[in-house]
């Protein structure tokens, strides 16, 4: 399981900013006109993103605090995808990042994404506080099996991606993936359906809504694996940062 700013934010100063790829972690302090810098030239930056992808720029991007807010603008020649599908592009405007967690994506070869996580601080330097001084309940994350968490990755990786309206992919696309990533095994779209399926149960099991055809009703269509996929995410049982398992093995 990778480390993600979607389930755990170091304490920082009140806005300042975390950025987490997975090459390291930078902290900064929210001191008008610094800039971090990130790209794919780890000497040349403040924090490395897609070292060894040539389609990812030297330094592709930069976050610059200017009055107390931090903004992210493009100096690369990729555009960068902030969530929402939102696009940067390189010679456009900065664009402001409001507090809390922003992910920002960059395709480089071979469709893959290099994943930069940001967290901006509020003003109690990390996570809104729980009123009365409660407990902060962590979300209940769900128990995955290797297997399962690879082939739900790929089933969800529009979701993680951050895509305006995701939708899970289909099974045979899913399968296709699948015997490319792992060749020595026999995959089939029935594979991927029986395998997903079981995971629906389990957490219908649990007392997870929408995840049996009874509670959806006619028609079906893509409902149970986006209710599925709705509940990894928000769970946090699945993060942006899985999308490496992908890279891992392609």
């Amino acid at each position: 399981m990778y480390e993600s700013l979607a389930r755990q934010v170091p304490k920082t100063v009140p806005g300042g900013i975390v950025a987490l790829a997975v090459t390291g972690r930078v902290n900064s302090a929210p001191v008008d006109g610094h800039t971090v810098v990130f790209g794919r030239n780890r000497p040349e930056v403040d924090i490395c993103v897609g070292e060894s992808d040539l389609r990812v720029s030297r330094r592709h991007g930069a976050l610059t605090c200017r009055d107390g807010a931090w903004w992210v603008s493009n100096l690369g020649r990729l555009p960068i995808r902030l969530p929402k599908s939102r696009w940067l592009f390189p010679e456009e405007d900065a664009v402001p990042l409001a507090d809390g967690y922003t992910p920002l994506f960059i395709r480089g070869t071979r469709d893959r994404e290099h994943l930069l996580e940001l967290f901006v601080a509020g003003p109690d330097g990390g996570q809104p506080a729980v009123p009365h001084g409660a407990v902060t309940e962590p979300p209940r994350r769900w128990r995955l099996t290797d297997d399962e968490r690879l082939l739900l990755v790929v089933l969800g990786q529009r979701y993680l991606m951050h895509e305006a309206n995701p939708q899970p992919l289909a099974r045979q696309h899913v399968a296709e993936v699948m015997a490319e990533l792992r060749p020595e095994e026999a995959w089939s779209h029935k594979k991927v359906e029986h395998m997903v399926a079981a995971v629906r149960a389990r957490l219908s099991r649990e007392g997870v809504a929408g995840l049996v055809r009874e509670e959806v009703g006619e028609p079906v269509g893509n409902a149970l694996n986006d209710n599925l996929m709705r509940e990894l995410v928000l769970s946090t049982t699945l993060v942006p940062p899985d999308l490496a398992l992908i890279d891992a093995l392609s």
